[in-house]
């Protein structure tokens, strides 16, 4: 298999969870119910924690080694910066989380729609940055930090988790009254930030190249950061909040085995 071809993989196999998730809208009637949701928004918290454990911040301290007992430093540092730089987006975009009756960042006149893919737009951003970064590591030569089998673990894991989101926010717009191809649509674009992110990301990494433990580090601060302001609060609060726990520990466990059995 050609470089390009292993890219082309790696790029698009999370927007693809992404719309064959917002696909669902053409063949189920009504959203998820509550039990179903916590479960799969605990799953995807659970498959974003440990794709940053795994892909991201034990690769960042294995490639630091040089700095002996410092060679947690850059990975610390990643992590902080990402969680910062989340931080920054979460208050500078206005946007609506599921199941939330009030707006997040800046006052805006935009509709519940626009917000409610925004929302998910932020979440999808560092996960496209994560597969950005360990795809431009192995393209750079260093699979012997990286592989492609690596890489594709966590390309594969992210789309697993996207399938649902895909449909978490696709099922919410149709039954508010958009239309199934619209609400398609939307579903579908808010995966398309991260092709984008992952180009972005490759794009820099050739300047970033010194510092790729702290590029891969941030990915994963970037994505805890979601995990933490997020996913996990969606699915503990309310009714069936053990049905989060447990999809957690499912999507934690599979996103383990994928890294190592494909690693």
């Amino acid at each position: 298999m050609s470089v390009s071809s292993q890219l082309l993989i790696l790029l698009t196999l999370p927007f693809l969870g992404t719309a064959l998730g917002s696909a669902c809208v053409f063949f189920l009637n009504d959203n998820f119910n509550g039990r179903l949701q916590k479960s799969l928004l605990g799953f995807a918290s659970g498959v974003m924690s440990a794709a940053s454990v795994w892909s991201l911040i034990i690769p960042a301290i294995e490639q630091s080694q040089s700095m002996g007992r410092l060679a947690f430093m850059p990975a610390a540092i990643g992590i902080i910066l990402g969680m910062a730089f989340l931080f920054l987006l979460d208050k500078a975009i206005p946007h609506l989380h599921i199941n939330s009756m009030e707006a997040e960042g800046p006052k805006s006149n935009l509709k519940k729609v626009t917000m409610l893919v925004l929302a998910v737009t932020i979440h999808n951003f560092p996960e496209g940055m994560a597969v950005g970064a360990v795809a431009a590591a192995f393209l750079q030569g260093q699979e012997q930090a990286i592989s492609f089998a690596a890489a594709l673990s966590l390309a594969l894991g992210i789309a697993i988790q996207n399938f649902p989101e895909g449909a978490i926010i696709s099922l919410p717009l149709k039954s508010s009254g958009g239309g199934k191809g619209k609400s398609f649509l939307y579903g579908a674009l808010s995966g398309a930030v991260e092709p984008a992110a992952a180009l972005l990301t490759i794009a820099l990494f050739r300047l970033l190249l010194p510092a790729m433990p702290i590029l891969l580090s941030f990915a994963a601060g970037a994505m805890l950061f979601v995990v933490v302001e997020e996913l996990i609060p969606e699915a503990s609060e309310g009714k069936h909040s053990n049905a989060g726990t447990a999809g957690f520990g499912a999507g934690f466990v599979l996103m383990m085995i994928l890294d190592v059995a494909l690693g």
